[in-house]
């Protein structure tokens, strides 16, 4: 079988003492025709891949910036083939990017599992994240997706047990999204320590590349989640920009998100730089 983009990826960061940088933003947000050109510049400001956001009209995981962002996608009736569409239009420029679609199941089921990994696959889509499906109850959807080679990400917490995360290295492939927060996304204030802990209890029961995400507002953050990460995810400081934009010009927007895409890159690259002599 063929090495997918995500692993590839992975690989070559690791081989270059790298940590992805994994922006999200929320397909759709703050119009559709945005989003394929904010995708690009996210790329062109050191995003290693990408997460895209399903819009869906009870995103229960996400927290107020996120699910006003999914409001907005809405109020343009953004469907999961409207969200098929903007990666294949993606795809177009760009054929390297990794790009891990993150939404609900409802969407998916109402698609047809087959149906869903086949168009997902023939546009470009390398893995999915689906919030509200375990690993234990995949009722066949899993497989449709490993069928088409799409990578399935499942989200760890701090609370998931060992029995969980012993099923998601069984069934998941890609990475691992570790929810570092207790709560909805964008919530609360991160413990380093406890991290740092609970990374080491998930590594001795998988081993495929983890990511950190939930509560990494800033570079400061994204520099300690650096030197304990595979990847660094962040998503709703990116939306609550757009959110603050929403109805400015596409170049306002794209600047403005640059500016914190910068500081991101940055502090993940100095955090590489301590790995590397560390």
């Amino acid at each position: 079988m063929e090495t997918g983009r995500i692993e590839a990826t992975f690989a070559e960061l690791k081989a270059q003492g790298k940590t992805a940088l994994i922006p999200y933003i929320t397909a759709g947000d703050p119009r559709p025709s945005a989003t394929v050109q904010l995708m690009h510049r996210l790329v062109s400001k050191g995003a290693d891949m990408l997460e895209l956001g399903v819009p869906f009209s009870d995103p229960m995981a996400d927290g107020p910036v996120i699910q006003k962002a999914v409001e907005r996608a809405l109020a343009h009736s953004v469907s999961l083939d409207d969200v098929l569409e903007m990666v294949r239009e993606f795809r177009i420029a760009d054929d390297e990017t990794p790009i891990i679609l993150m939404g609900y199941l409802n969407p998916i089921e109402a698609e047809g599992y087959e149906s869903f990994a086949e168009a997902a696959m023939s546009v470009g889509v390398d893995g999915v994240l689906t919030v509200d499906m375990p690993p234990e109850e995949s009722l066949g959807y899993l497989e449709a997706l490993k069928d088409h080679e799409i990578d399935r990400v499942f989200l760890v917490s701090p609370t998931t047990p060992d029995k969980r995360l012993t099923a998601v290295s069984e069934k998941g492939s890609g990475f691992v999204y570790y929810v570092s927060l207790k709560g909805v996304t964008g919530s609360n204030e991160l413990d380093v320590d406890d991290v740092t802990l609970q990374l080491a209890r998930i590594r001795q029961k998988l081993d495929l590349p983890i990511g950190i995400g939930f509560g990494i507002r800033d570079g400061e953050m994204a520099f300690k989640m650096a030197q304990l990460g595979d990847a660094v995810i962040v998503g709703s400081s990116l939306v609550s920009i757009i959110e603050a934009n929403h109805d400015q010009d596409l170049y306002e927007i794209e600047l403005a998100l640059s500016e914190k895409m910068t500081e991101f890159r940055s502090a993940i690259d100095r955090a590489d730089a301590l790995n590397v002599e560390g």
